[in-house]
């Protein structure tokens, strides 16, 4: 039994669904927005943390992982609205209709923009702007809500915890659920979060100081949901690298409990060392002009072998840098 107001959030909770960021193009200009200055305003495609250019490319993606589903946002999804069904398209067409997509959106979508994604999109996530809340039953929202709903559609709100949250209480009966996601701390929205005096909870995560708060009236209501800043980052995002790591790892790849891989690299070596390559051809790659190959050999032997030694920590299939340590 489904125990998260949204179908999603089931698979999101797992890590089993693939963050397909559609664009960063966004009329909208919502001053708590946290995307990063790298996506801002930017008309790119990522699945997960890779850029990619054709539907075929965030396919080979979602099977890195084992995706259960997708996640289409952005930016805004609707502006670029054939974009999102040629990549849904072909997310169903090779997942088949199983493959749960939901779309976030600060639009209200029309009859014809919902007709345009039936059979496509499995549940909408609509972030009515704060500024409408305060009407949020007279709003188009609403209306498209109930437009959504009687096509089919799984539909609710997704929205930052912010001060006037208990004013979406009243959309409450429209919806099939209310996601409120914790505040957080961006480099993009930090003039305004300043301006308004929030700060930081504290120094080591983006959360903001009194989110929780904020919601503690409305999350008594069974269609809501809160998910916390710390929940995204050390839940839901390391058990889906633990999925792509494990379906890209190479043997001589360690996984770490947080989903990274960690190996070893050896840098102006004109040939392979032999306490390398008697480990097997299994255990050493050359790329990228260097050598990779276990951490420990490099830990272990390391005076036997010479070049520029490091151990590398990063996000698997070639994703992100966390950490490099000279040897």
């Amino acid at each position: 039994m489904r125990i998260l107001p949204a179908t999603g959030c089931t698979f999101c909770h797992e890590g089993a669904k693939m963050v397909l960021f559609i664009t960063g193009v966004c009329s909208h200009a919502c001053w708590y927005c946290p995307l990063s200055r790298e996506r801002k305003g930017k008309d790119q495609v990522y699945a997960n943390e890779h850029r990619v250019s054709t539907p075929d490319e965030a396919v080979a993606e979602a099977k890195n992982m084992s995706a259960m589903g997708t996640g289409i946002t952005g930016g805004e999804p609707f502006e670029r609205l054939d974009r999102v069904i040629s990549y849904a398209s072909r997310l169903k067409k090779e997942f088949g209709q199983e493959h749960h997509i939901h779309m976030y959106t600060s639009c209200a979508p029309s009859e014809k923009e919902l007709s345009d994604i039936s059979g496509l999109i499995d549940e909408i996530r609509m972030h009515p702007p704060v500024e409408c809340w305060r009407e949020i039953e007279k709003s188009e929202y609403i209306r498209s809500a109930e437009r959504a709903a009687g096509m089919g559609f799984e539909v609710g709100f997704e929205v930052p915890a912010l001060p006037e949250i208990d004013l979406l209480i009243p959309a409450l009966q429209y919806l099939d659920f209310l996601n409120i996601n914790e505040l957080e701390w961006g480099e993009t929205n930090a003039p305004e979060m300043r301006r308004r005096e929030m700060i930081p909870e504290d120094s080591v995560h983006n959360a903001v100081e009194g989110a929780r708060a904020w919601c503690r009236n409305i999350r008594r209501y069974k269609k809501v949901y809160f998910c916390s800043s710390a929940f995204k980052d050390s839940v839901q995002l390391r058990k889906r690298l633990i999925r792509i790591a494990e379906n890209t790892a190479r043997a001589f790849d360690e996984i770490s409990d947080d989903g990274t891989i960690i190996y070893g690299r050896i840098e102006d070596t004109p040939f392979i060392p032999d306490s390398v390559r008697q480990l097997g051809p299994e255990m050493f790659e050359e790329r990228d002009g260097a050598l990779e190959t276990a951490w420990w050999i490099l830990a272990e032997k390391g005076n036997e072998i010479g070049g520029k030694k490091t151990i590398v920590e990063r996000y698997p299939n070639r994703g992100i840098i966390v950490e490099v340590t000279p040897i």
